[in-house]
């Protein structure tokens, strides 16, 4: 079903931009019905794919500037006001789109986001949320994973609770449990941040501000096994973690394919063992997500992988079609402005 809304789309970010973009968008727009806004150099954009002018579902708006991968994030988006990633931010906070979707410099889509879109009131530092599958449930919440690497014991509060109204909105939680990460269950356990953040974490007032449970202290090997809704980091230690498991995880699924086709026997048995090994490999997949919400904005912001390719640029687009037809933003204003 055609969506009413539109998703604008950083058509420069990413390591494979702007044919993968393009080509995501395309997949978007025929598998989902999603509508896109392409922002960025338009001729770049229209070479990808010469059809894409007529196509019904998908625009393009354009943007004579790219923040690069590894330019200085916010000095970039001061100076470089014709980029794709601030045009596209600034199609959101204009009302053009409901979203905005980048693949791009993940520093950078953080400060078009908050320069341009803004954050809620209430919120000292919005977060990246990233869901980790959980076999038989629903996905955990690992925040923060990369905006802020340094964080104090209230900013973990806040990211506690962003993470809270995150997965209750998301996923459908009504009571999310929330846990902080560190090396240890036992008390005492963790670095300085961590040792200073537990005090706050145990006083009743946060939890109940956002309708949330605190479950203590978690080590990394919780995070897939279901102890927990939210597990709360800083944004440096977040972002290794994912970057971590997403790595482990493609290599597992890769092992498993090749096991699968390793000699004659193996791959006979294929033809059974696949239909049965699909659900696993859709749900350990990070590609099939796709993105990673910016929790905190005036609008839904959200980052893709710069690695990705055409199919998780689609899964990425969905996901952010998804999240621009909830209710998140105004249940994140309900917790922070209320």
């Amino acid at each position: 079903m055609t969506t009413s809304h539109t998703v604008a789309v950083d058509a420069m970010g990413g390591d494979y931009a702007p044919r993968a973009v393009v080509d995501g968008a395309l997949l978007a727009a025929e598998r989902d019905g999603v509508r896109t806004l392409l922002v960025g150099d338009q001729e770049a954009i229209h070479s990808a794919d010469p059809a894409l002018g007529s196509h019904p579902l998908i625009s393009v708006r354009h943007a004579s500037e790219v923040v690069a991968m590894g330019a200085e994030p916010a000095s970039s988006v001061r100076r470089m006001k014709d980029s794709s990633i601030v045009r596209a931010a600034e199609a959101v906070r204009d009302g053009d789109a409901i979203a905005l979707l980048s693949a791009g410099n993940t520093g950078a889509a953080l400060a078009a986001s908050l320069l341009r879109i803004g954050r809620i009131k209430g919120v000292s530092r919005p977060a990246i949320a990233v869901p980790f599958p959980v076999l038989g449930s629903t996905p955990c919440s690992l925040i923060d994973c990369g905006a802020n690497p340094d964080a104090t014991p209230e900013m973990l509060i806040q990211f506690a609770q962003l993470g809270a109204v995150y997965t209750r909105s998301r996923y459908g939680v009504g009571r999310p449990r929330v846990g902080v990460l560190t090396i240890g269950e036992e008390a005492g356990k963790g670095n300085a941040l961590v040792k200073a953040a537990i005090g706050l974490f145990e006083e009743p007032a946060w939890a109940e501000a956002c309708g949330a449970e605190f479950v203590g202290n978690l080590e990394g090997g919780d995070l897939m096994a279901g102890k927990a809704d939210v597990l709360v980091v800083d944004g440096f230690t977040g972002n290794v973690v994912l970057k971590s498991l997403e790595g482990a995880m493609a290599i597992a699924l890769d092992a498993i394919r090749a096991a699968l086709v390793s000699t004659p026997e193996a791959a006979a048995t294929a033809s059974f063992l696949d239909p049965i090994l699909d659900p696993l490999y859709r749900t350990l997949d990070p590609n099939l997500i796709g993105a990673a919400m910016l929790c905190g904005t005036k609008g839904v912001s959200v980052i893709s992988h710069g690695s990705s390719n055409a199919d998780t640029i689609a899964n990425a687009i969905r996901t952010t079609s998804e999240m621009a037809e909830s209710t998140i933003v105004d249940d994140f204003r309900a917790v922070f402005s209320g």
